[in-house]
């Protein structure tokens, strides 16, 4: 999957923009990704586009959901959980549900990655130390 060009237009109030649809190769274009991706997402039920024979019809919903789908992908989070969040967005307490998920779930992956960054800094300084005993090899052998 590429990642997003730029984002997508925001909503409309324009009566006629609020009814557009779009079709498998102009979602895929706006938001950098192959059709393939599409097809998928649809598969895991992320998106839900109309049938007319076999043409896909996304509305506004389907790519306001794949653009809420891409987000979550580059904030690291599993499809299982974009699904959850975007899902609680329809669920009775609407947006106070949904965000609570969200924070909860923002929490947990700040952890995860500020965890990784230790990671990343504990290995960078054994890479200094491994270099420098190397270098200092290095320079004893050629004496």
């Amino acid at each position: 999957m590429r990642a997003m060009t730029s984002p997508p237009a925001p909503p409309s109030s324009d009566p006629d923009e609020r009814s557009r649809t779009w079709t498998i190769r102009e979602i895929a274009e706006e938001f950098g990704i192959t059709h393939r991706t599409v097809r998928h997402y649809e598969e895991l039920g992320l998106i839900s586009p109309e049938r007319v024979g076999t043409t896909r019809v996304y509305r506004r919903r389907d790519r306001t959901r794949l653009a809420l789908v891409l987000r979550g992908r580059r904030l690291g989070f599993p499809l299982e959980e974009i699904a959850k969040i975007i899902d609680l967005y329809d669920a009775p307490r609407g947006r106070a549900s949904q965000l609570e998920y969200v924070l909860g779930q923002i929490e947990e992956r700040r952890d995860d990655l500020e965890q990784r960054r230790r990671d990343i800094e504990d290995a960078l300084a054994e890479l200094d130390t491994f270099e420098r005993r190397c270098r200092e090899d290095l320079g004893s052998l050629a004496r």
